[in-house]
């Protein structure tokens, strides 16, 4: 990954425009002289200064004594650092995917897999548990019942602590299309503005930092505290909750119902060409009857995969076996129509 002076993933055309460069033989390099180059440094006690930082970002006045914490690390990158910090910070820590050899990274562990993490909090009674992924920039949350908290939720959960301390600035919220539209409503009916952007945490910072914006994120749990850093950084995150666990002095179950999701039914369809959706009259046509029927309680959206010959089909509302209905229709049409 590669990142500019001021720490952001650097934008798409950008790295776009570098793998060309790579990929061209012809390409004119004009290599600068050996002096010219730059220099490396290596950063000593990296792990340290890390903790250093994270218990930074953790009031002083507090800790997480009396609290037990599951944390899985997906046998990744943080396998040795997060619960060191959480120890650090006076946690009782159950530790579990954090003997990484090389082959198990993300496997049946992690945010990927959150039924583990959930397991292990039912089992040893725990306060919370912390699903981060391989490369520790996405965080999920199990309560204290071993119930799943995606990213919407936990969103919801800092954006109301955030309002609520006027630490959050213009009330606005970042999220991507991917979010469930109880989000959306949760930040209207408290006075504020969810907007929302293309799937990827570099396209939620990059309208972080035009909204002026200090907390944005992903369903998937990608989180990002703007105040702190410049991308996600799940163990960040979990810091966040466990803050407002402790100065709101209630079990996370209480804390998390803020939020309750629509029912979403997502499809993926084959489909032979991406032709625009407007182009597409039948598609067109299914979409605003949907829509339509919804009657705004409720949104379609269809976008294609960057990588896959796949149409995601996208149907959430507030009745679950319409939803189901819909997105099976709309599923079809498009199919029938692309495939």
């Amino acid at each position: 990954k590669f990142f500019s002076a001021e720490g952001f993933k650097i934008p798409d055309a950008d790295e776009d425009r570098m793998t060309e460069m790579v990929l061209d033989p012809d390409f004119d390099w004009n290599y600068p002289d050996p002096a010219d180059t730059g220099r490396a440094y290596k950063i000593k006690d990296a792990p340290g200064r890390y903790i250093v930082y994270l218990k930074n970002s953790f009031p002083s006045h507090l800790s997480l004594e009396g609290l037990r914490v599951v944390i899985d690390c997906a046998n990744g990158a943080n396998y040795r650092v997060a619960p060191l910090a959480l120890e650090e910070l006076g946690a009782e820590v159950v530790r579990i995917g954090t003997e990484p050899n090389g082959l198990n990274i993300n496997y049946r562990c992690g945010s990927l897999y959150p039924e583990a993490v959930a397991a292990k909090v039912r089992e040893t009674r725990a306060d919370i548990g912390l699903a981060l992924d391989g490369d520790a920039d996405r965080l999920i949350v199990v309560d204290e019942k071993g119930a799943v908290l995606d990213g919407d939720q936990i969103m919801a959960l800092c954006a109301q602590d955030l309002m609520q301390q006027g630490k959050l600035p213009g009330n606005i919220l970042v999220a991507t299309v991917m979010s469930n539209m109880a989000l959306e409503v949760f930040m209207k009916e408290r006075g504020g503005t969810l907007v929302r952007t293309n799937v990827g945490d570099r396209h939620v910072v990059a309208a972080m930092r035009q909204h002026g914006a200090l907390l944005g994120g992903e369903q998937s749990g990608h989180l990002i505290f703007r105040e702190y850093s410049t991308t996600g950084d799940g163990l960040l995150a979990a810091l966040q909750i466990l803050r407002i666990m402790r100065q709101r002095g209630k079990p996370l179950s209480e804390l998390a119902g803020l939020l309750t999701p629509y029912p979403q039914e997502l499809r993926n369809v084959h489909v032979e060409r991406k032709t625009p959706f407007e182009d597409c009259p039948d598609i067109a046509e299914a979409v605003e009857r949907i829509e339509s029927g919804l009657e705004g309680r409720g949104r379609v959206l269809l976008r294609y995969s960057g990588t896959e010959p796949l149409c995601r089909v996208m149907v959430e509302g507030q009745d679950a076996e319409r939803v189901r209905a819909y997105a099976k229709e709309l599923a079809g049409i498009v199919g029938k129509a692309l495939g």
